[in-house]
């Protein structure tokens, strides 16, 4: 299929080819290409077929769980939501751990009452904000941003939003002009930087290598090299370091016998320091000539571009 001809899918395959030759005692894998698509199992069926193999040319029982973890559930200040893979060579099943965190907007019904997900004021909202400011919105909607407040996108501006209709109903990608909250977790980080593509910060400018590095839970002192570009791909493309945490010590405990008691390193303290929400400013004049009546996107698979690919 197209998504397994995709070259993000040797990723898949170069792992596996790893795995067999080491035949490790446990394998972790995150966000594998294809998983996640609903009702498209192909990766499966490869992941399945290749450990198979392996276990008969190698004498392994090599067995996998497969888990989607939801960051923020777990005390990353970002919603984040992929696919974990783990499993281990003698055959035991590994068990994901529970969340410890949850919308504190949901009312919770389980019997384990869980913390209020962390947020980006959590995350960032102690860092210098004089110190960021050299890195502007640049583009041709640089100036549509100051008029959407915080934790929105676009979509304020449609008819459906409680801004101006400048666009239509889910016509454009959702990082399009989106917006950090400081009362909320951070939007996912993006691997793909673009002139409109956030989440952006509530003082209107793109998020610094130290704010993204936060929003991943990666130590302060940790160093990301590469321009501006590169260090956004690897930043987006990352796990977060507190979900390495809690696995890598669920993976020693379940499958290593070690326990682990000490507090988790990388969990982000809150920041109970006030703050108040930024307020917007009106459309910039240059946007005016956008205002009307638009289209609304006509649903998944209707859409321009999925005529085109299906040629109907």
């Amino acid at each position: 299929t197209k998504r397994l001809d995709d070259p993000r899918a040797d990723t898949l395959s170069a792992y596996l080819r790893v795995l067999r030759d080491l035949t490790p005692k446990v394998f972790l894998m995150e966000n594998v290409f294809g998983i996640t698509y609903k009702g498209k199992d192909e990766a499966i069926d490869l992941l399945k077929n290749i450990i198979e193999k392996i276990n008969q040319q190698k004498g392994t029982d090599y067995t996998f769980s497969l888990g989607i973890i939801n960051a923020a559930d777990y005390g990353v200040p970002q919603l984040r939501e992929r696919v974990f893979i783990i499993g281990s060579r003698d055959g035991r099943v590994f068990k994901f751990p529970f969340p410890t965190h949850s919308n504190p907007d949901i009312t919770q019904t389980n019997l384990f009452v869980r913390e209020p997900w962390l947020t980006a004021w959590d995350a960032i909202g102690d860092l210098n904000d004089l110190e960021h400011q050299d890195i502007p919105v640049t583009g041709k909607w640089a100036q549509l941003l100051p008029s959407i407040p915080e934790g929105k996108n676009y979509l304020h501006h449609t008819k459906r939003g409680d801004g101006v209709p400048l666009f239509g109903w889910r016509t454009r990608y959702w990082s399009f002009l989106l917006k950090l909250a400081k009362n909320k977790p951070s939007w996912t980080v993006q691997a793909q930087p673009g002139s409109a593509i956030g989440p952006f910060h509530w003082k209107n400018r793109r998020l610094s290598t130290r704010e993204l590095c936060r929003l991943q839970t990666f130590p302060d002192d940790y160093e990301i090299l590469g321009s501006r570009t590169e260090i956004q791909r690897q930043l987006g493309n990352a796990v977060p370091s507190l979900i390495g945490e809690i696995l890598g010590r669920e993976i020693r405990k379940q499958f290593f016998s070690e326990e682990i008691n000490a507090s988790l390193k990388l969990l982000p303290s809150r920041n109970y320091k006030p703050y108040c929400q930024e307020s917007t400013q009106s459309v910039s004049e240059e946007y005016l000539h956008l205002l009307g009546e638009h289209e609304d996107h006509p649903g998944t698979g209707k859409g321009p571009q999925a005529i085109a690919r299906v040629g109907t």
